[in-house]
Order: C-alpha cells, then structure tokens, then sequence
C-alpha cells in the first residue's frame, strides 16, 4: 500500500533569550511560533476499523504533540543552563514557568529537541517525516527525517 504524509499545525506562545547574542534576542524576547508536524505511513486497511482509512487519527496526533510540546513551552521562559546559578534562580523566583535546556535556545536547537521527543511517541508504523517550526511569519526552521537517519 502507498505510504502517505498528513500535516497537522500547532501555535504556542514562548520567550526564550539567546545568551552571549551579538544582537538584540540577547534580551529576553517571546514568539508566536507555529509548529507543522508531519507524520507518514499507510493508510490502515481495516474495514471494520474505526481508523479505517487513516494514517493516524489526527486527534490522536494532537494529544501526543499537546501532551508532550505545548503543554511544556507555551508561555514558558526558555533560557540555557550555562547561565550562572543566580540568574537561573533569579528568573525562576521572577518567571513561574522558567525552562533551562542544555543548549542555545533556538528556533534549531528547539525543533532539534521536539524531533527527538516526537520521534520515541509516535504509534508502531509511523514514521515522523517532516517538523517546521516558525518563529516570526518570515523566519522558520525545518527538520526532516531523510537528513537524520541516525537520530
């Protein structure tokens, strides 16, 4: 049977400041990002299926990427752990939801972290192909699963 791709998207609001930046995201700063996620496999062919005809549900596909992306990062501070404790801890006091990652928090970096977390929930059979991330209406990054077949 003829592998398919379905798309869904999601938005989320999330500041991030981009530390020893030789520009203005040096500040911390918020995004209304916008998520695409693509997922690929076969059609299921069982008639008696609720599912009958699906790649995947796409509430089902909703729920993962909710439970496990949104419900972390939207409206969250997102800041890198090589920030001195006292600035952690001060913006943790200042900020309720306040995220340390253990990398630059990019549009890149971020993508790279929801790809691998994506990756480990998806149903047997479905394969993530495809994740664009934008930043602003004119700026997005994008993973694909060609590019990264040792991840």
């Amino acid at each position: 049977m003829s592998k398919i791709r379905i798309t869904k998207q999601f938005t989320f609001e999330m500041a991030h400041v981009l530390r020893n930046y030789d520009g203005p995201c040096k500040n911390i700063h918020g995004h209304s990002y916008k998520l695409d996620v693509t997922v690929a496999g076969t059609p299921n062919d069982h008639e008696n299926s609720p599912k009958y005809g699906m790649v995947m549900d796409y509430k089902d596909l909703k729920d993962i990427v909710k439970d496990n992306v949104l419900n972390n990062f939207d409206h969250a501070l997102l800041i890198s752990e090589k920030y001195d404790m006292p600035t952690i801890q001060q913006l943790q006091k200042d900020f309720e939801k306040t995220i340390t990652v253990p990398y630059q928090p990019t549009t890149e970096n971020l993508l790279l972290e929801i790809a691998t977390k994506l990756k480990k929930l998806l149903p047997p059979g479905m394969q993530l192909f495809k994740l664009k991330l934008r930043e602003t209406a004119t700026a997005y990054a994008e993973w694909y699963a060609e590019d990264n077949p040792e991840q």
